[in-house]
């Protein structure tokens, strides 16, 4: 009889310390900072696609990404609104590029994470590395939405995409004012374009060639 108390109490000594071992997660809240137009500086990795830019949100649904680099992206800008995306490249408008085919399909899991969740009155989720981590679940799959102790955007990641977004120098900016701004270079750009045809590409033909194809796999990977 005693072997056998001893043996449960054996037992239940066990579970008490492999339960305490692991550690529980908490949900906790932040403020929401999420709901407004802002600008960001954006790092992206995307399986082997390395890419830096600009991301500016409008409002709901209307957001807009400029790159920096690699070389196939450099100068491509990208326009989101009402569920449309328009390219441009100095101010031509044009089809979007093989070349920005993925990122454009990340663009639009990040605008629809970013959106919904902006909707709420605060945001919850885990805390990991003075950071919260909201997690959701989209059509493209599964995503970590990463705001700082304001609740500012700072981190989108979605795993099954081999996707990372991080974002920094966020600023909040006057949609309205962004929105001017961001119309009046293309005017001032078309102007020049038709005094200096011979040194502007005119032709989505002209402006293809500045804008080179990825590889096939890293496309079909990304667009499955």
């Amino acid at each position: 009889m005693k072997k056998l108390v001893t043996f449960a109490l054996t037992i239940l000594t066990a579970l008490c310390l492999v339960s305490c071992s692991v550690p529980l997660k908490s949900t906790t809240s932040r403020k929401n900072g999420l709901d407004c137009a802002f600008q960001a500086d954006v790092s992206i990795t995307l399986d082997r696609l390395q890419a830096e830019g600009v991301v500016k949100r409008f409002g709901t649904g209307a957001w807009e990404v400029e790159f920096s680099s690699p070389n196939t992206l450099s100068g491509v800008k990208l326009e989101f609104s009402e569920g449309n995306t328009e390219a441009s490249y100095k101010g031509l408008s044009f089809s979007v590029p093989q070349s920005a085919v993925p990122v454009r399909a990340m663009m639009l899991n990040l605008i629809k994470a970013v959106d919904s969740n902006a909707k709420s009155e605060e945001l919850k989720g885990e805390e990991k590395d003075n950071a919260l981590e909201v997690s959701g679940k989209l059509d493209g799959g599964e995503y970590v939405l990463r705001v700082d102790k304001d609740g500012k955007l700072c981190g989108f990641e979605m795993d099954n995409n081999k996707l990372k977004m991080t974002f920094s120098g966020f600023t909040v900016i006057d949609a309205g004012t962004a929105e001017e701004e961001t119309d009046a270079p293309a005017e001032e750009t078309t102007a020049v374009s038709s005094e200096e045809e011979t040194s502007e590409p005119d032709t989505e033909a002209a402006v293809a060639e500045n804008v080179t194809e990825p590889s096939s796999e890293t496309a079909t990977e990304t667009t499955e």
